[in-house]
């Protein structure tokens, strides 16, 4: 099988003890055998510590916290995603007191987590975008809430501690509802405008309208319309007149994926060349299956959507 490696930071990787060279965010990959079992050290670069794991059948249904795992047509990419500072430090990044509850956002050997202690205690970790975050009051609807608001994304905890609501967000506002701006990473430059109901126990999302801000090149359609159909944008838009009749089930056709990728280096060896998309699927928080999925195309529209077996 071939293995695919990334790392958040540049980092100096070895197998079984043998230097194998520096990996970053660009893929890196060397071909094992299946079933085998490898040790894994990987030593990324500035203050921060190494990680170490072994690369064997429970990897590839359990790996360890500090890596994301995609599993595609026998093989495997390991992202190293988070690295623990060397300076384990305990620090207080905000607090604040909201309806006789106590908040602190702190940082915790590199970890971000906000503890909240109303009617008990409830810890929840956070990314690093919420390093530099605030809490703010606001109101949606009747109810109280405390927005904590990170780097492009939002926590909502309600009056009784507990978090009702986390995504990430361009912009929010409160009002009547809670309206929350997404911008999505994809070839078309979409963006969502989300608005969720309160009742003070649960956000319900009420509506939502997708907007492709830059339309793609003929070349990457096919990318588009997958990316269109993540973001609930208007993705018919892109099929013939004729799939446009049963575009309504492509929902379930398609099934619950998380985003769309490029295919992997082999891919093309073994298919051929087509307008294909990996779409990924998560299996648990660190784990996820990469199924693939191409298009016929005719007249810049498309006419067949198919799975690749």
């Amino acid at each position: 099988m071939r293995l695919y490696f990334l790392s958040e930071r540049t980092a100096a990787l070895k197998l079984d003890g043998a230097y194998m060279g520096i990996i970053d965010k660009f893929e890196r990959y060397v071909d094992a055998d299946k079933g085998a079992k490898i040790l894994a050290e990987v030593l990324p670069d500035g203050e921060y510590l190494p990680v170490n794991f072994f690369i064997d059948d429970k990897f590839f249904t359990d790996p360890p916290d500090f890596c994301d795992v995609y599993l595609t047509e026998g093989d495997a990419t390991i992202y190293i995603s988070r690295y623990a500072p060397r300076a384990q430090k305990l620090e207080v990044i905000a607090q604040t007191t909201f309806c006789g509850g106590q908040y602190t956002l702190f940082l915790n050997g590199g970890g971000v987590y906000v503890n909240s202690q109303k009617d008990g205690c409830n810890l929840y970790p956070l990314p690093q975008s919420f390093s530099k975050a605030e809490f703010r009051e606001e109101t949606v609807g009747a109810y109280p809430v405390l927005i904590l608001a990170g780097d492009g994304c939002i926590a909502v905890f309600s009056e009784n501690g507990k978090r009702v609501f986390y995504n990430p967000a361009e912009s929010f506002m409160c009002g009547e509802r809670l309206t929350v701006t997404v911008n999505f990473n994809t070839c078309a430059g979409c963006k969502a405008v989300c608005e969720f109901a309160y009742d003070g126990e649960k956000m319900t999302l009420e509506k939502s309208v997708t907007t492709e801000y830059m339309p793609p090149n003929e070349s990457i359609l096919h990318f588009a319309f997958f990316e269109c159909v993540l973001t609930r944008g208007d993705f018919k838009r892109y099929l013939s007149d004729e799939l446009k009749e049963s575009a309504d089930g492509i929902f379930g056709f398609l099934g619950e994926f998380t985003d769309v990728t490029v295919p992997y280096g082999r891919f093309y060896e073994k298919h051929g060349d087509m307008r294909a998309a990996g779409l990924v699927y998560p299996v648990s928080s660190n784990l996820f299956n990469v199924k693939y999925y191409a298009v016929d195309m005719k007249n810049g529209k498309i006419t067949n959507v198919y799975e690749i077996n």
